[in-house]
């Protein structure tokens, strides 16, 4: 780490997405994109440090397209290893989704062309290997809507991520050797298990080893997990509450809020205040718009949430609470001579979980659900795992030792995340989008999405048409899970 004036790190400091959006056309010639993977520099807490970013070409954090633009992009690798960018929730040919089991690695100095039809909506990309991912290489893909460009809505991005001053290996080393689930050394956020009512499904995993004992431990009291490691700080679009972001809006005014969880581990509660809001997306897919002022967002995750701002003309905080704990982060938008309040990075009390509360997961409804089909490959995706020793798997499964889920492309596909472990799992399928259908056996036409969370010892269902005949990866966007074993192939054969 080197010192860095302030004065020096706010010219040095890349405009975020949270001011209104630049047009697309302001983009290099032959109608493509560039971005650069590579090193920059932010202020952390009043210390400088040395993060990855995905920059465009007039050295902004990502991208941002204009209704029908496709996405055109040369990516140049400038870091001094390899790497390899996923376009999270888009559905590119699988020769360009960014991934190391069908795409090979992008070498320093190698630059590769991207080109294809881009789906609406919010998105964000990242690297996929995980250490990367916790060295912040993501930013966000916000492609609009023409009904998003005509409203009079102020379009604010903000990119959530965890931050250690501790490098990305040093992180995972920690929590995979077994030193980051002491409970006594530090603060494990440990919560009760939500109630059992509902879990139709559990009665064949009763059946399976152990699951019983597990069952009946977890009704005397047992406790899921929530975090697996304490970072330095929680960041929104970069920043601290020590410093945050303020962004000019109008007095009374109307904002999109479109929040993504770029955090390699935690889940938040976006908390919008006294503001009226309401969230009108999940994932870049519309639902039917939900009231409420606390939204769940888990990693990988994004919400598209319309505010109206107070009359009176004061400043409204946005913030992200960590679940489990005090800590949060956020930005303020404040209209012109609005008194910025200065807040604290701990709230007064804990953070309820994210994990296991699936209260706003089942009050979703999509705008444009599937159509309705009957379901022929209905596979069961046993998500499994513990703490001591740190592994976790799916259907019992690593990675090196994976077995595809199958389908053949164009089936109707449902297929059942069954969470045997006492943390929850944001589980992304690439390539595809699903209609959430079931949780805990309760069943329903939910949202349209591309990551869902799996709540400790439940289960849920999405459907989904199986799309290009390819292996697509299919794994947990904990980056924890993920490196340890917590990812397969859904694999679709013509």
């Amino acid at each position: 780490m080197t010192n860095l004036s302030r004065r020096g790190f706010l010219a040095a400091s890349a405009a975020f997405a949270a001011l209104p959006l630049v047009p697309a056309r302001a983009r290099a010639a032959a109608d493509a994109f560039s971005l650069t993977a590579t090193t920059r520099v932010i202020e952390v807490n009043g210390r400088a440090a040395t993060v990855m970013g995905l920059l465009d070409a007039q050295g902004r954090s990502g991208l941002r397209l204009d209704p029908g633009q496709r996405f055109r992009t040369d990516l140049t690798n400038a870091l001094a290893i390899d790497t390899i960018v996923h376009w999270h929730g888009q559905i590119p040919p699988n020769a360009q989704d960014g991934v190391p089991n069908t795409n090979p690695m992008l070498k320093p100095g190698q630059s590769r062309s991207f080109d294809f039809e881009a789906r609406p909506g919010t998105f964000w990309m990242h690297s996929h290997i995980p250490d990367q991912e916790i060295g912040l290489l993501a930013a966000p893909l916000i492609v609009r809507r023409p009904e998003e460009v005509a409203e009079d809505r102020q379009e604010v991005v903000m990119l959530l991520h965890d931050f250690a001053f501790a490098t990305p290996q040093e992180v995972l080393e920690t929590i995979t050797g077994g030193t980051a689930m002491d409970h006594n050394a530090m603060d494990h956020s440990a919560a009760p298990m939500p109630g059992m009512q509902g879990m139709g499904g559990m009665g064949a995993m009763m059946s399976m080893p152990g699951m019983a004992e597990m069952h009946a431990a977890m009704e005397g009291g047992m406790s899921m997990d929530l975090n697996d490691y304490d970072f330095d700080a929680y960041l929104a679009n970069d920043r601290t509450l020590a410093d945050p972001e303020v962004v000019r809006v109008e007095k009374g005014g109307r904002v999109r809020l479109r929040v993504i969880d770029g955090a390699a581990m935690t889940a938040f509660w976006i908390d919008t205040g006294a503001a009226k809001a309401r969230l009108v997306a999940v994932d870049g897919n519309p639902v039917v718009p939900l009231p409420g002022t606390r939204f769940a967002i888990s990693p990988g995750q994004r919400l598209d949430i319309e505010i109206e701002m107070p009359g009176d003309g004061a400043a409204l905080p946005i913030l992200a609470l960590r679940e489990g704990t005090r800590e949060r982060t956020g930005l303020i938008l404040a209209p012109k001579g609005a008194a910025v309040p200065k807040l604290a990075d701990l709230s007064d009390v804990p953070h309820s979980a994210v994990s296991g509360d699936m209260t706003q997961e089942l009050a979703l409804r999509a705008v444009t659900p599937l159509p309705a089909r009957t379901a022929t490959a209905q596979p069961m995706v046993m998500l499994m795992g513990m703490m001591m020793p740190y592994q976790w798997t799916i259907d019992g499964r690593t990675w090196d030792n994976r077995l595809p889920v199958k389908a053949k492309s164009g089936e109707r596909v449902e297929m059942m995340f069954h969470n045997m472990s006492m943390m929850a799992h944001p589980m992304h399928l690439h390539g595809h989008v699903f209609q959430v259908v079931e949780v805990n056996g309760a069943r329903f036409e939910g949202a349209v999405r591309d990551t869902v969370s799996v709540p400790p010892m439940g289960s849920v269902t999405v459907a989904l048409d199986a799309g290009e005949a390819a292996p697509w990866m299919l794994h947990c966007h904990h980056m924890g899970h993920l490196a340890t074993g917590m990812m397969t192939e859904f694999h679709v054969s013509a």
